[in-house]
């Protein structure tokens, strides 16, 4: 399994080069394969279930589907319903984290910069799911300028680097997840058959990074494995959970802002961590919650079927031209 490189992407290859990477995230194992390591070495951390990494989708009815769905089914507006708990589980890895807390980049900081931030973010997603291989390539190269900046340093507590695909598949596997629980808890919880079409075509959100096709899940049941030993890397310390704290409490934002959003943004985001996740950072969310989390998201649902798609779809359809037009006269796309 080879990328090529270019002068301007990384090189996985050759330790010679001067745009050689070295990753070093631990490769994932499957969950037989942690068993078998926590048996031969105690201190290992043991194996997660779906039940801890993953939040339940109420099985709610709802009306019939006239297809699978299909990811692009899910870039409307109510995707950016999870986002903040989404950012929480990719900080949540502590290579993730430390990239992000010292990072030296302040252009596209979330803290610093938000709405520049969630514009990126968004034109990402929609150029991962609609763009062609020319538009995808041209911000894959856009964000490698930003990511070339990001590695550890010497005194560093974790080593990263944000070239590293191991790391990116991570995130890029926390955006699916993102995608796949805001896209049930609004239609519906989905079969295992309607799961895998869903499924179909992830691998956009790594390859529009750096990660390998090769690297990505085959199968949704191929994704559960891989979820499961990934979140046994999760481990939150006091630095992270003071960071995720002012964006729960959205700090980076104008006050009158945040006091007419931070209840609803803090509610949401809780709701949309697993079991796992709150737990590495220290929330309470009781059965109480869950049921006002899920009876919500059944008012949302019920509202959507009556709003247009071309109004839910409007946000990314914008997005998606601004970011033609931002190759069309060589502006800069992050």
């Amino acid at each position: 399994m080879t990328t090529a490189a270019t002068t301007r992407e990384p090189n996985y290859d050759d330790p010679h080069s001067d745009s050689y990477v070295r990753e070093e995230a631990t490769p994932v194992r499957r969950p037989q394969q942690a068993e078998a390591a926590q048996a031969a070495e105690p201190g290992i951390l043991p194996p997660l279930t779906l039940e801890q990494v993953r939040i339940p989708i109420p099985d709610t009815y709802r009306l019939p589907r006239k297809r699978p769905a299909k990811l692009a089914d899910s870039l409307d507006f109510w995707m950016f319903a999870g986002a903040a708990a989404n950012v929480a589980m990719q900080f949540s890895h502590p290579g993730v984290a430390a990239g992000v807390m010292e990072s030296t980049v302040e252009s596209g900081a979330l803290m610093v910069h938000p709405w520049k931030r969630l514009r990126t973010t968004a034109a990402y997603l929609a150029v991962a799911i609609l763009g062609t291989p020319e538009e995808k390539k041209e911000f894959r190269e856009a964000v490698n300028v930003a990511h070339r900046q990001v590695r550890s340093r010497p005194d560093s507590k974790v080593k990263y680097n944000a070239f590293d695909r191991n790391l990116q598949l991570y995130v890029a596997a926390a955006i699916y997840i993102g995608f796949e629980d805001s896209h049930q808890l609004i239609h519906g919880k989905m079969t295992p058959d309607e799961l895998e079409a869903f499924y179909q075509g992830a691998e956009t959100f790594g390859t529009t990074l750096q990660v390998h096709p090769d690297m990505w899940p085959k199968t949704r049941a191929d994704f559960d494995e891989y979820w499961l030993e990934a979140c046994r890397q999760v481990v939150v310390d006091d630095d992270f959970r003071a960071y995720i704290n002012d964006l729960l409490h959205l700090r980076m934002i104008a006050f009158p802002l945040r006091l007419i959003f931070a209840n609803l943004l803090k509610f949401l985001t809780i709701g949309f961590l697993p079991q796992h996740f709150r737990d590495q950072m220290g929330v309470e969310w009781s059965e109480t919650d869950q049921r006002r989390f899920e009876h919500l998201f059944l008012f949302v649902g019920f509202v959507n079927r009556f709003i247009p798609k071309f109004i839910r779809f409007a946000g990314t359809k914008s997005m998606m031209r601004d970011v033609q037009r931002r190759i069309r006269k060589q502006k800069a796309l992050i």
